[in-house]
């Protein structure tokens, strides 16, 4: 048997995702549009898929229906096969009638789900993250050193070691204490055995990136024998002097997609001429739901440093660092610079245009200048909109948009009218 046929893998969707807000305002954080054609999710089931892992559940309870829906229209595999790719939502049972109160708690709940299924392993993931990861070397670590439980880590220099989790490991990997954010002074306590690149780049800390793997027997004596409710402050503290706990060090490109500014940056990133995040790997392919969609149609546009999607219709006088999502829509004369537009679900018809039936189309319209922003899906922008985000702006929130850390995210399906300046 493969060592993937082990393998069930849980997904945690995370809670409400409130500081992604408001692109969680009327979704999942799991469900957030990445890369101009992607979910979040739709990164650690790739990351399975490509491990030939292919036994998956999603656990969620906030604004799960685009969830759902994607996951319904996009994970299709052989009648034959025993692949699937399941959403498990909070539900009210005999035994339980909370909400997930966090992630072990939510895994806790759905274990009756999961012991209908054959395994030895089960890898517990993050929906909320951005790396490519061969989950099939984590496991032969695991199993070849005999562990019980084993983390995924990455160095980190000592500016981010006091926002993570940081482990210190021995010089078989064995990990031997736990600190959940140290303090700086901490530090010096704290370093790990790294490789020579790590070193020469200062990052000398191992930071957990929520990334787990438990034998079966232990999660079941875990789950039904402690009360404690999440893996990363209390379930791991609490165990890595019990049972046999590995570190296994990645050092590849990850980020914790946790907040506005991480979420744009790692968007603009991909504009980059070798982006860190690599989507043009045939080995290692980001799968997502097949829209069959047309061909990008531009007309008189500069384009520098820019990612387009599927579908657009584009006549704008300069595209600067972006990344222009399926279906959008940008009129004549405008400028778009870093900026993420995420497209939008459906195109307007010939007849609704000709007719005047819609004061302000979909997408982005004439002349106008967006910078430093955030574009969700299904917006209208109307001619004349001068959008210009920066540090110079501060946090605010309306109706229409959110300021956060100088980026302007105009909310989901909202018209922003003819000469609006923000």
């Amino acid at each position: 048997m493969l060592i993937s046929d082990k393998v069930l893998t849980i997904i945690l969707g995370g809670g409400q995702g409130s500081r992604l807000y408001p692109l969680t305002e009327k979704r999942s954080k799991p469900a957030v549009p990445i890369a101009g054609k992607y979910r979040l999710v739709d990164i650690p089931i790739s990351n399975c898929l490509n491990s030939d892992i292919k036994r998956i559940f999603l656990l969620t309870q906030f604004n799960s229906a685009s969830l759902n829906r994607h996951i319904k229209n996009t994970y299709h595999f052989s009648f034959f096969s025993r692949a699937f790719v399941d959403v498990l939502a909070a539900e009210q049972t005999i035994s339980s009638s909370d909400w997930f109160q966090g992630t072990a708690d939510a895994v806790r709940q759905s274990m009756h789900h999961f012991l209908n299924h054959d395994f030895e392993y089960a890898l517990i993931l993050s929906g909320d993250q951005l790396y490519q990861m061969d989950y099939t070397l984590m496991l032969k670590e695991h199993i070849e050193n005999k562990a019980e439980i084993s983390i995924a880590t990455i160095p980190v220099n000592a500016k981010d070691a006091t926002s993570f989790g940081i482990l210190k490991s021995d010089e078989n990997n064995v990990i031997t204490s736990f600190i959940e954010k140290p303090e700086a002074k901490l530090l010096p306590d704290w370093t790990s055995d790294v490789s020579d690149e790590m070193k020469s780049e200062g990052r000398n800390y191992l930071a957990s990136m929520g990334i787990y793997i438990f034998n079966r027997k232990l999660l079941v004596d875990l789950m039904n024998n402690t009360d404690t409710i999440d893996f990363g402050k209390e379930i791991i503290p609490q165990n890595i002097d019990k049972h046999k706990t590995l570190s296994y060090q990645f050092e590849g490109y990850w980020t914790d997609i946790g907040n506005i500014d991480s979420f744009f940056e790692a968007n603009i990133g991909l504009t980059d001429s070798i982006p860190k995040f690599d989507l043009f790997n045939n080995n290692k392919r980001v799968y997502t739901r097949a829209r069959i969609l047309p061909t990008t149609k531009i007309s008189g546009t500069t384009l520098n440093r820019s990612v387009i999607a599927d579908g657009c219709i584009i006549s704008a006088a300069k595209i600067d660092r972006s990344v222009i999502g399926v279906r959008s829509r940008i009129g004549d004369e405008s400028t778009v610079i870093n900026t993420y537009m995420m497209g939008s679900d459906f195109y307007e018809t010939l007849e609704e245009i000709e007719d005047k039936k819609i004061s302000v189309l979909m997408g982005i319209g004439q002349r106008c200048f967006i910078k430093n922003a955030i574009i969700d899906k299904n917006c209208r922008i109307g001619d004349d909109v001068r959008i210009n985000g920066g540090k110079h702006l501060e946090d605010v929130e309306t109706d229409l948009y959110v300021v956060r850390d100088g980026i302007v995210v105009i909310k989901k399906g909202v018209t922003i009218p003819h000469g609006y300046i923000i």
